[in-house]
């Protein structure tokens, strides 16, 4: 039987520690998310359902964090921005998209985001940790339909401000690629 590790369990000031944490990091994506209006996520994306914050304790054992923007997940031509905090293993941002918008592959290959081979869109694990993404045109399948994921990395700092800025600059980078088709429809 396994010996319950009470020095851990009483250590408040670990506890308070990553509580602390946690709470830097909510109140980091709540300030990223009321940055952008639903009248901006839905310049990018009609059906968009605005944003939401998740969270979880145990993502391969470690707590994890969501904030996603647009949240469409229709797999013809959903779109959704998410970024993802978890726990020990970094911060990273991930675009979700229907098998409709699979002509912007080129931008994004650009931008130092990879494409996920992962059968699953949700497969965080296998994506990251088995490195089961790509960053080459030629390997990336075409024509799937299904929800197509796209992440990269996002190196996080100490400083609140020059992450909120980075943050938000990575999404208005993203919804400019988004944008570009619908300006071309306007012409």
């Amino acid at each position: 039987m396994p010996q319950l590790d009470l020095d851990l369990w009483l250590n408040q000031d670990l506890v308070k520690r990553q509580n602390r944490l946690k709470s830097e990091f909510l109140f980091l994506f709540e300030s990223i998310g009321n940055h952008f209006e639903n009248e901006f996520l839905q310049a990018v994306h009609p059906q968009s359902k605005g944003k939401k914050i998740s969270k979880g304790n145990d993502l391969l054992g470690f707590p994890y964090q969501v904030l996603d923007l647009i949240r469409d997940f229709s797999p013809e031509s959903g779109i959704n921005i998410r970024y993802l905090n978890w726990f020990g293993h970094g911060f990273f941002l991930f675009l979700i998209f229907g098998h409709k918008h699979q002509r912007m592959k080129e931008q994004w290959l650009e931008r130092g985001f990879s494409f996920s081979l992962s059968e699953s869109p949700w497969d965080y694990p296998e994506m990251i940790l088995q490195k089961k993404h790509t960053g080459k045109f030629s390997e990336i399948p075409g024509n799937e339909a299904r929800l197509q994921v796209w992440f990269k990395p996002i190196s996080i700092q100490s400083d609140f401000q020059i992450n909120l800025n980075l943050l938000t600059e990575e999404i208005k980078k993203v919804a400019e690629i988004l944008l570009l088709p619908l300006e071309r429809k306007k012409e």
